[in-house]
């Protein structure tokens, strides 16, 4: 793709911008901002930033991926996905290290979007996207015990196992308080929605449950409860931050979470995009998605925020109240710039258990349970990707999870390829109506004696030559002819040719004459160049089977 053919869906949109969606687009902006507040301040602080990094990336990338970005309605921000990612990343390399990876991250996604890989990422298998988002979810919520219990722990470990040992050693000091508050934001969050889906249950949540801790502590002296305030200083204003030194060791050691941001941020931003188009009727591009996505990740890091990406959830609430264009992200932003200047220093007075029910939630619906549940009754081969990617995610990160999780995906692809691959022989007739080279043909073919028919349905490539080796050493007697049939032959790989090279070479020295029938256009070019005609002259390379069987008469008359 080259760059100037890039075009952000905006500037088609605005060329047939209709004034009157612009109502539906302003109110359905400023709904999503409202939504996006509790969900940024949630995910900053469960990624190991303070809260104004998670409104400040939820602002810059939003209207970023809406100007630059593919899609009409997606709302890009911080997400839940990136939680585990982020906060590995800064305890390994801190903030600059995590400025330095999500700025690779974006140029990564940029060089995506260039090479028009967007429609790649869709066919990365299910089950590792469950496994790993079910891993994730399951990351989040264990991470959101502390704060949601209120226990004391003075350092939480990162890994999982240990982290739930340390929860369980800890228990016993519960704090009932700040249990109760944790417990009743869950329920208001999920029982909410059934007086008003216009207010999201988070928001709700977090206004309720401030006014009544901040009544509590000022008006009958409950203390005890703790709030954003008492872990981080609120700035609420925006500054730039200043680039690191970079090294070539520290890029080498940041590729590979970098790499991962990418990978991450790819799948969920058009897998965002995939589910909004299904909604509005709409297509959108993924080249051009995944160049907002990347633009978005290389500015974001320098003002302080942290990676970024299209967001299910606030996308689907655009589209459910009326956005139809990406204006509707653009206001989006600035109704988080405005809450940010005007309402930021309130945010010091938000409990962190009524953040931790707000995650807690998020990685319920993030978890996809019923969508895990079902897919255990998929092929083994299937259940075994879930498991292990869901595993490595929790056990190690995500890092490891994708990576072995495609490895895996990718070997038992290539197994069910090679097993789909026919190779079979055919022993004294052919049968013309057996979709046979020439349909005119009414009686069956006669197959000289000692000459042997097989015939290869399928690409001949990684384990067909194999098994086609071990169906030529189960027969007993040595013929004169070998008549391969490749008629429903696609194409053929460096291993099949090398296989094929190798059977006609033994067959050469065994003095038996290898004649390649039906090879179609393609793979008779890339034959040719290997030097199978060389070897097998190239009067033994006929069009169809009636040549084929014509020339092997010849052969064993002479």
């Amino acid at each position: 793709m080259k760059l100037f053919e890039y075009q952000p869906v905006l500037l088609s949109t605005l060329k047939n911008y209709d004034r009157k969606t612009l109502p539906s687009d302003i109110m359905s902006g400023v709904i999503v901002g409202i939504v996006a507040l509790p969900l940024a301040i949630a995910f900053a602080i469960a990624s190991g930033v303070s809260p104004e990094k998670g409104i400040i990336t939820a602002i810059i990338a939003g209207f970023i991926i809406s100007v630059f970005g593919g899609s009409k309605v997606q709302i890009g921000g911080p997400t839940g996905a990136f939680i585990v990612i982020v906060y590995g990343i800064i305890e390994q390399y801190g903030l600059s290290g995590l400025m330095v990876a999500t700025a690779m991250a974006g140029c990564f996604l940029i060089l995506l979007g260039v090479l028009k890989l967007g429609t790649i990422i869709k066919y990365i298998p299910y089950p590792i996207v469950v496994g790993f988002t079910s891993g994730i979810a399951l990351t989040i919520f264990s991470t959101q015990v502390k704060d949601l219990l209120g226990l004391n722990i003075a350092k939480l470990p990162s890994d999982f196992i240990e982290k739930w040992i340390v929860y369980f050693q800890s228990f016993n000091t519960i704090s009932l308080w700040n249990a109760a508050v944790g417990i009743l934001s869950i329920l208001i969050i999920v029982y909410s929605p059934r007086l008003t889906k216009k207010v999201p249950g988070s928001l709700v949540a977090i206004i309720f449950m401030t006014l009544l801790v901040w009544t509590l502590n000022h008006f009958f002296g409950i203390e005890g409860i703790t709030v954003i305030g008492d872990r981080f200083s609120i700035n609420g204003s925006v500054s730039t931050v200043a680039m690191p030194e970079l090294n070539w060791d520290s890029l080498k050691q940041l590729v590979s979470p970098a790499v991962t941001i990418a990978l991450l941020g790819a799948i969920e931003s058009l897998l965002s995009a995939t589910v909004a188009d299904g909604m509005i009727g709409e297509h959108h591009d993924s080249n051009s998605e995944l160049i907002g996505q990347g633009i978005a990740n290389i500015v974001v890091p320098l003002f302080g925020g942290i990676p970024a990406t299209g967001a299910i959830a606030r996308t689907m609430t655009n589209i459910n109240n009326g956005g139809r264009s990406p204006i509707a992200g653009v206001i989006h932003a600035i109704v988080l710039l405005l809450i940010f200047f005007v309402l930021m220093p309130l945010a010091q007075y938000i409990p962190m258990a009524c953040l931790a029910g707000v995650l807690v939630v998020v990685s319920y619906n993030m978890s996809g349970w019923r969508t895990f549940k079902a897919l255990l009754k998929s092929p083994k081969s299937d259940v075994a990707i879930l498991i292990i990617t869901f595993l490595l995610t929790v056990i190690f990160d995500l890092t490891v999870a994708i990576e072995i999780g495609l490895i895996i995906a990718c070997l038992f692809f290539m197994k069910r390829v090679s097993e789909s691959v026919d190779v079979r022989i055919i022993q004294d007739e052919i049968d013309p109506t057996d979709g046979t080279d020439l349909p005119s043909e009414k009686e069956n073919l006669v197959i000289p004696p000692q000459t042997e028919v097989y015939e290869i349905n399928g690409p001949y490539f990684f384990g067909a030559g194999n098994r086609f080796d071990d169906l030529i050493s189960r027969m007993r007697q040595q013929p004169k002819v070998r008549i391969i049939r490749m008629r429903r032959v696609p194409f053929v790989d460096c291993t099949g040719i090398h296989n094929l090279a190798i059977l006609c070479e033994r067959s050469k020295k065994e003095g038996i004459q290898i004649v390649l029938s039906g090879v179609q256009t393609d793979v008779k070019v890339v034959l040719e160049k290997a030097g199978i005609a060389e070897i097998i002259g190239t009067d033994n390379i006929c069009n169809h089977i009636n040549a084929a069987l014509q020339r092997a008469k010849e052969l064993v008359g002479e």
